[in-house]
C-alpha cells in the first residue's frame, strides 16, 4: 500500500470511534489522517451512514472509512490486519491506532449483520416476531431491558409485557432515585416486574421467533411467555486486542482493556495505542457522552505525541449519567450526584419528545435529514 500520508487508525465505527475520527480530523496536522427495534418504519433510523463523517474537517479528501473486520494488530511493526482488502493489502499502517470496537449486546442491540439492507431486513423481522407474540418476557434491567419494556407496552398496550432482574434496583449503577422513577413509570405503563430473581438462560439463548417457551428462574418457578428478549448486559469486543496484545492488557474481572487516565493502553510498553469508549476498563460508565469525552481526551493527546510532544492530558471520571426513554415520548436527563463537589441529590429532568431528537444525531454524525427519505441513505 502507498503512504502518502502517515495513518492514524480509529478501529470502530459506531458513536464513540466516529467521534474519535472526528476530533482528529480537525486536530492533526497534514501529514497525518484518521480512517476509520422495537418501533416499525422506524429500522432506517438506527443505521447512519458514513459518507460525510469527515465533511467538516478542513480537508475531508485526506481522510477515508475502511469498511473491515479488524483481525489483530502488529505493536512492533505498527500495522493493523484487516479481513478485506483496501487499496490492495488486508494491512494498513499506522503511527497511533484508537480502538474504539465497544460492546457486543444480544440481538437486537448488536444486529448480525454489516450491511443496511440485511440489518434492516434483520430487524423487520425481529419486529413481526414481537408483533406476533402474545406474550414477551424480557431478561434484565438495565439500559436496553427498561428501554425495550416501556417501547413494547406503548406500541402493544393490551400485550403482557414482564421484565425481570436479579437485583432490588432497577439500572444499580445509578443512585436509587432513578430505579424508583422507572417502576412508577413501569406502573404507569402495565409492566410487569420481577426483581430479584435470575434467569436461567439456555446455552444457546432463547429463539428469536415468536413460540411458546418456558422460562425457569434460579429460584424453581417457571414462567411461559411467546417471545423473550435476553438484555442482560455487554461483551467487550477485545478478541483482536487480546490476540495481539496478550491477556495482560485486559481486566480479568471485567474482560475491558487496560487504559492510563492518558487514553493510552495500559499493560505494555507501547504509547501509540489507545482506547476509548465502551471497550476500555476507565473507571467512568458505558455511554455515549463520556464515550465523547474520552475521545477527546485521546485524539488531544494524538496530537501532541504527533507533535513530538508528551501525552499529558488526563481523564477526568464524571459522576454516571444517561439520557434514558421510557417509551416513545418520554425520556429523563438523569445524572448522580457529584459528591465531590458536596451534591447529594441527583440531576432529574423529565422530557416530552419523540425519537429523542433522531434528527440532531444524523447531522452530528454528518448526514443533513431534509426529509425522510434521507434516513434510507
Amino acid at each position: 500500500m502507498t503512504q502518502a500520508f502517515k495513518n492514524v487508525v480509529v478501529v470502530g465505527g459506531s458513536y464513540v470511534g466516529v467521534a474519535t475520527a472526528k476530533e482528529l480530523a480537525k486536530l492533526l496536522p497534514s501529514s497525518h489522517r484518521p480512517r476509520f427495534a422495537i418501533l416499525p418504519s422506524h429500522e432506517h433510523k438506527c443505521l447512519i451512514p458514513y459518507t460525510t463523517t469527515f465533511s467538516l474537517s478542513p480537508d475531508p479528501s485526506r481522510h477515508q472509512v475502511i469498511q473491515a473486520k479488524a483481525l489483530s494488530l502488529s505493536p512492533t511493526t505498527s500495522t493493523l490486519h484487516i479481513d478485506t482488502p483496501f487499496q490492495g493489502s488486508t494491512t494498513v499502517p499506522f503511527t497511533h491506532l484508537i480502538a474504539a470496537t465497544g460492546t457486543n449486546l444480544s440481538p437486537p442491540g448488536t444486529i448480525p449483520h454489516n450491511t443496511k439492507p440485511r440489518a434492516i431486513t434483520f430487524l423487520q423481522s425481529y419486529q413481526s416476531s414481537l408483533r406476533t407474540a402474545p406474550s414477551i418476557i424480557i431478561i434484565g434491567g438495565g439500559a436496553v431491558g427498561v428501554q425495550m419494556a416501556c417501547d413494547l407496552k406503548e406500541i402493544y398496550p393490551h400485550k403482557p409485557i414482564t421484565l425481570i432482574h436479579s437485583r432490588h434496583n432497577l439500572m444499580p449503577a445509578y443512585h436509587p432515585s432513578l430505579s424508583d422513577l422507572i417502576k412508577s413509570r413501569f406502573a404507569e405503563l402495565g409492566v410487569n416486574l420481577i426483581t430479584e430473581s435470575r434467569v436461567a438462560i439456555p446455552e444457546r439463548g432463547f429463539p428469536l421467533t415468536a413460540q411458546p417457551i418456558d422460562v425457569h428462574l434460579q429460584d424453581g418457578r417457571t414462567l411461559t411467555a411467546d417471545f423473550v428478549i435476553t438484555a442482560t448486559g455487554q461483551t467487550p469486543n477485545n478478541q483482536w486486542l487480546r490476540c495481539s496484545l496478550g491477556n495482560g492488557v485486559i481486566n480479568k474481572k471485567n474482560g475491558f482493556v487496560k487504559v492510563k487516565p492518558t487514553m493510552q493502553i495500559d499493560g505494555g510498553p507501547w504509547e501509540n495505542l489507545f482506547a476509548v469508549g465502551d471497550i476500555n476498563d476507565c473507571g467512568a460508565h458505558k455511554a455515549a457522552k463520556p464515550g465523547m469525552v474520552q475521545a477527546g481526551v485521546a485524539a488531544r493527546n494524538i496530537t501532541a505525541l504527533v507533535r513530538g510532544e508528551e501525552a499529558e492530558e488526563q481523564l477526568a471520571v464524571a459522576p454516571a449519567g444517561i439520557h434514558l426513554t421510557l417509551g416513545l415520548t418520554k425520556n429523563v436527563i438523569f445524572r448522580n450526584p457529584d459528591t465531590a463537589k458536596g451534591v447529594t441529590e441527583p440531576y432529574i429532568n423529565l422530557k416530552d419528545e419523540e425519537d429523542m431528537n433522531i434528527e440532531e444525531v444524523w447531522g452530528r454524525r454528518g448526514p443533513k435529514v431534509t426529509s425522510q427519505r434521507d434516513y434510507h441513505l
